[in-house]
């Protein structure tokens, strides 16, 4: 059984449909990776995956339970955690403030000061005193504390340098080799493949592409064609921006 499968998935805004009958399958211990360019529909997937934003069609199934009619809380205690784009910290409070609110036992907020060490020197600083990458690793930290079974993250590197997006990417490996289902959304996409297990396209609110992430990172060519639309006259559907090239990104 799957951690989490969405079928179907059918999201409007202002009365037009965003995420169109889009289907996926998470399983724990993977990642999924969640390509397309601006507009695609990335972030409205996640919001209706989570419950931000509601459905209009289709279904949402954590670990055998649906859950699309669910809040967002209820969604988060059957383990269901998503890390949205902004670095959304409790400015005012610590560090170890911000990972206390997210505990469901007491003690786990040593799991998040495990998970990145660099944040132990400042559990007593406000989160908006931290830098940008430090709010980042926060804010995985306490999605992590709060135990999880399925992490969705949406574009955690953006206004980030590339040493810390290559250091947020090995922890999400490593979130997913300790067991956790994880569907990642991500603007570095060569990054994203050579991390990740799966991959998805999504183009116009479709998914157009669903396989192995090797078989796109080793054809960059095929994942421009599958962002452009094979056959169609090159308009995406939204700001088209192509995946960003690793080798002249990142060191």
């Amino acid at each position: 059984m799957s951690a989490l499968d969405a079928s179907g998935v059918t999201i409007n805004r202002a009365g037009l449909p965003v995420v169109r009958a889009a289907s996926l399958s998470l399983k724990a211990g993977s990642i999924s990776v969640l390509l397309g360019a601006n507009g695609a529909g990335k972030t409205t997937l996640l919001e209706g995956i989570s419950g931000v934003v509601p459905l209009a069609g289709g279904t949402v199934t954590l670990e055998g339970r649906r859950i699309e009619g669910s809040r967002p809380n209820q969604r988060a205690r059957l383990g269901l955690a998503h890390v949205q784009q902004g670095r959304a910290v409790f400015r005012l409070l610590t560090t170890e403030e911000n990972l206390r609110i997210a505990c469901h036992r007491e003690g786990s907020i040593e799991q998040g000061f495990e998970l990145f060490p660099e944040l132990k020197p400042r559990r007593h600083v406000a989160a908006g005193l931290l830098s940008g990458g430090e709010q980042q690793m926060l804010v995985m930290a306490r999605a992590f504390v709060s135990r999880p079974k399925v992490l969705l993250i949406d574009e955690m590197s953006l206004g980030l340098a590339p040493l810390i997006v290559r250091r947020l990417m090995a922890v999400v490996r490593e979130l997913a080799d300790r067991g956790l289902a994880v569907l990642l959304v991500e603007q570095f996409a060569a990054l994203a493949l050579a991390t990740g297990d799966r991959a998805h396209v999504l183009r116009r609110g479709r998914i157009v592409f669903d396989g192995d992430c090797a078989s796109l990172r080793d054809a960059p060519e095929k994942l421009h064609r599958l962002y452009l639309g094979e056959g169609a006259d090159g308009d995406p559907g939204g700001c088209f921006e192509m995946p960003r090239p690793m080798e002249e990104d990142l060191p």
